[in-house]
């Protein structure tokens, strides 16, 4: 597999978000079976690893850190702070938590958990409001000099956030949802990167599976399943949806692709310092989103696309009102 580009940090073009070994889609799968298809995306190529504290809490850190032992320093690992999680019993604290003390612990907690000399890649999952930027950004740099951490990220941040984080510490990688369903980052976020020499990484590129065409308005969710509560996944909602899907799949006929290979090539061909990090629970999934990375999108396909998804009018907030607000702040 090719390599990109997130600032310095070149990681490969198409990465794995490891969030959905969690219970966030339903109970946990078998953790032989997770480290099984962690191990099998590294020996297809995979080498940049996306996991958070909050995931779990812990729990998936703590897969992740045994998955990759084998091949820790041929991989790019990625894990973020910023929920207001116990640092001793992974116990959920309601809100964020960016105080410079909590940073420092999680961050001790994390190469513990994770089992590595150095966290590659470190975000701030959501920003603090009651914490500056700046001494965030200023303990984060602290943690690098400290040789704990290589890199510095942000997700779900605002522009002028990012700005004023950057003239401090500079930032690596944004991490913010975005796919073809999901097209915030565009108007601030993208230029910006584009302008300060940032990676930019979207986290849920095929909308949570919705864009894979294999959940419909039928499809009953577990109520275990988080996205059982999200607003785009109403009935309603994903009846309205569905003609993304129907776009994905025209398209994907035409190139002899997958709905989800076509969504991801959508990602890739947007700007070359763009790095998707699908998640899946199977080896098979895993393959298929790595295909993406051979299909060509010319740019009559993108014009194409482009055009037919500006005549389609997504309905549905992309999160529940009260995560939603912990974005672009």
């Amino acid at each position: 597999m090719k390599t990109r580009q997130l600032g310095t940090l070149a990681v490969s073009e198409i990465g794995f978000g490891t969030m959905s070994f969690a219970s966030t889609y339903g109970a946990s799968p078998d953790r032989n079976e997770a480290i099984r298809v962690i191990r099998g995306a590294y020996d297809r190529g995979v080498t940049f690893f996306d996991t958070a504290e909050v995931y779990g809490p812990f729990t998936n850190e703590e897969l992740v850190g045994e998955a990759v032992a084998p091949f820790r320093d041929k991989v790019v690992i990625a894990s973020k702070f910023g929920f207001d999680v116990n640092p001793e019993t992974g116990a959920r604290i309601p809100g964020v938590n960016s105080k410079p003390a909590h940073i420092r612990r999680a961050v001790d907690g994390m190469l513990k958990r994770l089992k590595v000399g150095t966290i590659d890649l470190l975000y701030q999952h959501r920003v603090d409001p009651g914490v500056p930027i700046e001494e965030v950004a200023g303990t984060v740099k602290t943690l690098i000099e400290a040789g704990k951490v290589r890199y510095f990220g942000m997700s779900e941040a605002a522009a002028q956030t990012i700005r004023r984080a950057h003239a401090v510490q500079p930032v690596t990688a944004i991490q913010s949802e975005y796919s073809l369903w999901t097209r915030e980052p565009e108007p601030e976020i993208l230029p910006l990167c584009e302008e300060l020499g940032i990676g930019f990484v979207p986290w849920s590129p095929l909308g949570q599976g919705f864009l894979t065409g294999k959940i419909s308005a039928s499809s009953k969710l577990e109520s275990s399943d988080m996205r059982s509560g999200f607003p785009r996944f109403s009935t309603e909602a994903m009846q309205a949806n569905q003609a993304l899907v129907e776009l994905l799949q025209r398209m994907a006929a035409r190139k002899g692709a997958t709905p989800a290979q076509i969504a991801l090539a959508w990602l890739l061909a947007q700007n070359p310092w763009i790095v998707p990090i699908p998640g899946t629970r199977k080896l098979e999934r895993v393959e298929e989103n790595l295909g993406a990375a051979n299909i060509v999108l010319t740019g009559a396909d993108l014009a194409e696309m482009q055009s037919s998804v500006s005549k389609i009018s997504v309905q549905g907030a992309r999160l529940p009102e009260a995560i939603l607000q912990l974005s672009y702040r």
